[in-house]
């Protein structure tokens, strides 16, 4: 494990790289995804492994940026800063990152993720939202930096950005999943409002979108799924990008967290606006893939691997569909 956080921060200080002009501190922060060499270039027709061809259309592309400025321009500058959504649609890089250049907080969007087949202007919404993140999702940190580490990017993104750009009428018109999941459809079932299960449901799908991006990135021969949860518990924080399916586990609990999009976050205290055993809430936690808990989030915790390998023989018995009747079987997972 501790060769694993050398790399972690190996990374993050390979990634993160700092530069310092004549007046101006600028920082880079790591990308949604990994350091790729994958290329999607304007006009080029990629197939997914699922026959669908091409990603989101220019025109689709600069409907979710609009979206992201028109709801976070506002709050960046109540923080003090200026939104910069750097629109790269004609740059083939299948990737996003942010960057602070003094108090002007910039997204780098590049279209060659966005004509990715996997892409829909949900899961577009997605990464477009881990890259606010870096910016205003509080703790977790990398390190030092400014930037909020890559698993709490991915939490908030879905937890607090996504809920926002979903609930604005301008993203009703979004491409996203053509059906839902039977088994995030029947974990939303924790929120007793229709509204917050479709809510749920929707931001759980976008996050379905982005993973199968990661598997062709990957080379992966298994798709990640919401039913077989990554049984892995981190001794320390992993700051780098969690793997496939530790991932998609952030963002199905992002989805079931029932804290408020409003409630505030602290750069130095992970618990503020999220989901803890300790501030009552049964699921919705950041999973231990990534996650180490703070010793006063630990109240009642469930030991990991042991949960994990139930649910994981529930399912193999029950299709991950009586499972999902109640919430128990998704505490702490």
């Amino acid at each position: 494990m501790l060769s694993r956080r050398i790399i972690g921060f190996s990374c993050i200080a390979l990634l993160c790289g700092l530069f310092v002009t004549a007046r101006v501190r600028r920082t880079i922060c790591t990308g949604f995804l990994p350091p790729n060499s994958m290329r999607i270039p304007v006009g080029a027709l990629r197939v997914g492994a699922d026959g669908a061809v091409g990603g989101i259309n220019e025109a689709q592309y600069n409907a979710v940026m609009d979206q992201l400025q028109k709801i976070y321009g506002p709050i960046v500058a109540s923080l003090g800063g200026t939104l910069k959504i750097n629109r790269l649609w004609s740059d083939p890089t299948v990737n996003a990152s942010a960057q602070r250049i003094g108090n002007t907080y910039v997204l780098n969007m590049y279209g060659g993720l966005s004509r990715h087949p996997a892409i829909t202007q949900d899961g577009e919404a997605l990464v477009a939202c881990h890259e606010m993140s870096h910016h205003i999702g509080g703790a977790p940190k990398e390190g030092t930096s400014w930037a909020t580490n890559e698993g709490q990017s991915d939490y908030v993104g879905v937890l607090k950005c996504l809920r926002l750009m979903f609930a604005d009428g301008g993203s009703m018109q979004f491409t996203r999943a053509t059906a839902a999941d039977p088994v995030a459809e029947k974990a939303c079932q924790v929120y007793k409002d229709p509204k917050d299960q479709a809510l749920c449901v929707r931001t759980a799908m976008a996050g379905m979108s982005v993973t199968a991006l990661f598997k062709d990135l990957g080379h992966a021969t298994t798709a990640a799924r919401f039913d077989t949860p990554n049984p892995t518990v981190v001794q320390v924080t992993y700051d780098d990008h969690p793997e496939m399916q530790c991932r998609l586990d952030t963002y199905l609990q992002g989805s079931l967290c029932a804290q408020p999009a409003s409630a505030k976050q602290s750069d130095t205290d992970p618990a503020p606006g999220t989901c803890t055993l300790s501030q009552g809430y049964k699921v919705g936690m950041r999973p231990l893939c990534w996650y180490k808990p703070q010793s006063g989030e630990l109240l009642g915790l469930v030991s990991r691997p042991t949960a994990a390998a139930q649910v994981g023989a529930a399912i193999s018995k029950s299709s991950g569909l009586s499972l999902l009747q109640s919430a128990a079987p998704w505490q702490g997972l």
